[in-house]
């Protein structure tokens, strides 16, 4: 009886197991097709970024030491969202919600500086996304990925509530694990965005 209710619950937790990694699985699915939409606004923004419509250029558009902040700060909340996983290893709860809320705070230090780039670029310069081609990828590309970086406010914050209702569990560090995975995609794809829309735009 007893070597029945064992091996039930050797059953159960493969079955848990197995669950969990195929739903990390999804998340690979997902990130992949992520890649392919980035790719397209990219090579969108690539094709279209020297039509600006006698409208205004990247180099009188772009301030640099605004868009190098943003740049520190997501690569910053990149390293504190490691660190949330660290803690989580060690089984640290207060560390681990600790170190996702101030990624929570980078990030959103983050978006509200590019909403401020945007806001200024819309009524001071009159670069609105109906302005050029140029514009047009511009906002669809930056405008995606910090749509992307909300969504993963949003989805951290829900993850922290559940991490105080429910404890470090196989779900949990699951979810962990994923959303930090999305939070380093993030960055990776604004270092090309910075490199490829900011950088190149100004040079």
């Amino acid at each position: 009886m007893a070597h029945a209710a064992t091996q039930g619950g050797h059953h159960a937790h493969d079955h848990e197991h197995d669950h969990e990694s195929l739903k990390t699985f999804g998340f690979w699915i997902f990130l992949i097709t992520d890649c392919i939409l980035f790719g397209s606004l990219f090579a969108t923004y690539m094709v279209l970024h020297q039509n600006t419509n006698g409208g205004p250029t990247p180099e009188e558009l772009f301030k640099m030491p605004g868009i190098i902040a943003e740049t520190f700060i997501l690569l910053t909340s990149s390293f504190t969202s490691g660190l949330a996983v660290l803690g989580m290893h060690k089984g640290n709860m207060k560390q681990l919600i600790g170190w996702l809320a101030v990624t929570v705070l980078l990030g959103a230090s983050f978006v509200g500086l590019e909403l401020m780039e945007f806001f200024s670029m819309v009524n001071h310069e009159g670069a609105t996304i109906s302005t050029s081609a140029f514009l047009s990828a511009f906002f669809a590309l930056v405008g995606t990925h910090g749509l992307h970086v909300s969504v993963g406010l949003i989805w951290m914050v829900g993850l922290m509530l559940q991490l105080k209702r429910r404890g470090i569990t196989a779900v949990t560090k699951r979810k962990v694990a994923v959303i930090s995975l999305y939070w380093h995609f993030l960055d990776v794809v604004w270092i090309f965005v910075f490199t490829v829309v900011y950088l190149m735009g100004v040079m």
